[in-house]
């Protein structure tokens, strides 16, 4: 099992993701929050379990589809764990641009924050 860092520029696209999900989903109100642990466990347990990400430029990014909320989770494992770049919808037609985050600290993943 690897730890998962979470990129900023992921933080962010995953903090817009909740923000709307939350305000447009009454009655499916926790699926987001489940779908998106469940997808950091599945890529911690089984990092090569995604699916080689054609439709990017950076290297060695894997994916697996969030299917209850039709969001992509982009990822690789890098340096002993598996860091998150980004989260996208799957009905954009094109890849997010994915860029070698900087030098700074990642975050910890949203349940190591408590939340």
């Amino acid at each position: 099992m690897l730890p998962i860092k979470v990129t900023l520029v992921a933080e962010e696209h995953i903090q817009k993701a909740a923000s709307w999900w939350l305000a447009n989903r009454e009655k499916a109100s926790q699926t987001f929050t489940e779908e998106l642990q469940r997808g950091f466990a599945l890529i911690s347990q089984q990092p090569e379990v995604g699916a080689k990400a054609t439709n990017v430029k950076l290297k060695e990014v894997r994916r697996i589809h969030l299917s209850r909320i039709r969001y992509f989770l982009y990822y690789r494992v890098k340096a002993g764990r598996v860091e998150v770049l980004a989260l996208w919808h799957s009905s954009r037609l094109k890849g997010p641009v994915l860029k070698e985050p900087p030098n700074a600290p990642l975050q910890p993943t949203a349940e190591k924050r408590g939340g």
